[in-house]
């Protein structure tokens, strides 16, 4: 799971710019436009993994919410900003605890810099393998690490598998260096090369100064490649010369950069398939494919899911601050007859509302609010398919959406291109909405046609 970031800014526009470089670089974010919604959101959700904030604010700074912030965590990273640069501001943030000080204006990487030195690190070892699949897996993983081959993880989205790659990393012998992750489906086409490989002064429009790219940050250690499926061909052919050659040429430059990296690609479609619908290339596939890991749905793991609640309970702020909860036997039950479509990230959502919704101190099964619940529908021949329809906390737009992409789906007869053209979007778009519609357990029409 990628760690969360809640920036805080008053700016809308230096917000928005804020997270859109955040999210680039593939964190989580949260926002809000003041020091009072930003205690009002953290009231409500779970603590995120580090927080930065503008010191200059309306009625309340950055440093009476980093105070305030101590007070319920004395551990989370704060990073504090400032257009003024004042070296009191400075002091007496860093005694109050914050991690560091950035003065306006600073470039992105600055900022991304910064959070990748302070964020706490994910701890491995504390990863739940009770269910003997699991074991089975984490095994063969924990073999393979001492390799420096490629590696390719497979699954469903929310099935683990960049904790599967950190994993690998730390039983690695690269595991004293960077481990450095993108993803590949989160970021724009054409910001994607400039991202992996990098760029120098002046290569496009915007380009201030130069700036390492994924790759170069990897230097050492190892690169996650996460949703590598969702790549532009022509990309992937850039992609596999780097891989092969060991060597990366920035974006403008013109010098070739050595490079010793280990290569994690995730995927949650079948990438065979994807070689035969030509939407994959051949030769990066097997490029990758030197050790291939297949990360297990919760659902084929259950006796992961009671401890693995267990776990998130114990972690949530939340809980704690309530004295704990604990599951009844009917919950635990219904935990475990449930098929969860989302996997762990559906887990955790869950765990988040009963933190808050539970009344006592065990959780009894009714409390337990799952955000879908599956049915059986008919297409318009009348044909049964299986559709996820939202529940409780779903949302009916979502649905209908995705209901008309199933129906050009069938009128096209599985043809990617045709549907995007029909729908009137772009295939990347079109490419997103299937995979959230699969990590949601929709059927999709044509799994498998040749676009």
């Amino acid at each position: 799971m990628n760690s969360s970031v809640l920036v805080v800014e008053d700016d809308q526009a230096l917000r928005e710019a804020l997270t859109a470089s955040l999210n680039i670089s593939g964190y989580q974010t949260m926002t809000a436009d003041c020091a009072e919604s930003a205690l009002g959101l953290l009231t409500h959700n779970a603590l995120p993994d580090m927080v930065v904030t503008d010191i200059q604010m309306g009625d309340m700074s950055g440093i009476d919410l980093l105070k305030n912030l101590r007070k319920q965590n004395k551990k989370l990273p704060v990073i504090l900003m400032t257009a003024y640069g004042e070296v009191r501001d400075a002091v007496e943030a860093m005694r109050l605890g914050a991690c560091d000080y950035l003065q306006k204006p600073f470039e992105a990487c600055k900022l991304t810099n910064l959070i990748e030195k302070y964020l706490p690190e994910k701890r491995v070892s504390e990863i739940v393998i009770e269910d003997p699949a699991s074991k089975a897996v984490f095994n063969y993983a924990e073999r393979i690490a001492s390799t420096d081959s490629s590696v390719l993880l497979s699954g469903p989205s929310g099935a683990g598998k960049e904790v599967m790659a950190q994993y690998i990393h730390q039983h690695s012998e690269r595991r004293s260096q960077p481990f450095v992750a993108i993803n590949c489906a989160a970021i724009p086409e054409n910001m994607l090369e400039a991202t992996l490989f990098g760029y120098e002064k002046g290569a496009f429009t915007g380009a201030h100064q130069s700036n390492v790219g994924k790759f170069e940050q990897a230097q050492k250690g190892t690169l996650l490649l996460d949703e590598i499926s969702e790549m532009d061909l022509a990309l992937q052919a850039k992609i596999l010369r780097v891989i092969q050659e060991k060597e990366v040429e920035r974006l403008g430059g013109k010098k070739m950069i050595k490079l010793d990296v280990r290569i994690i690609a995730t995927t949650n479609r079948d990438l065979k398939s994807e070689v035969a619908s030509k939407n994959f290339r051949e030769d990066l596939f097997y490029r990758l494919n030197v050790f291939p890991v297949r990360c297990l749905p919760l659902c084929e793991r259950p006796k992961d899911i009671i401890p693995l609640t267990e776990k998130l309970l114990a972690q949530n702020e939340f809980v704690q601050s309530r004295g704990g909860l604990q599951l009844s036997a009917e919950a635990k039950a219904k935990l475990i007859a449930y098929s969860w479509p989302g996997n762990v990230r559906e887990l955790d959502n869950l765990v988040q509302r009963i933190a808050v919704l539970a009344n006592d101190k065990v959780v009894q099964a009714d409390e337990l609010q799952f955000e879908q619940a599956h049915v059986v529908g008919t297409d318009s021949s009348g044909s049964a398919i299986n559709k996820a329809v939202d529940g409780q906390l779903g949302s009916d737009l979502q649905h209908h959406e995705f209901l008309l992409i199933i129906e050009a789906l069938e009128k096209f007869n599985g043809k990617k291109k045709d549907v995007a053209e029909g729908l009137g979007v772009s295939p990347r778009t079109l490419r997103y909405k299937l995979a959230k519609m699969r990590e949601l357990g929709y059927e999709i029409p044509g799994e498998g046609v040749v676009s």
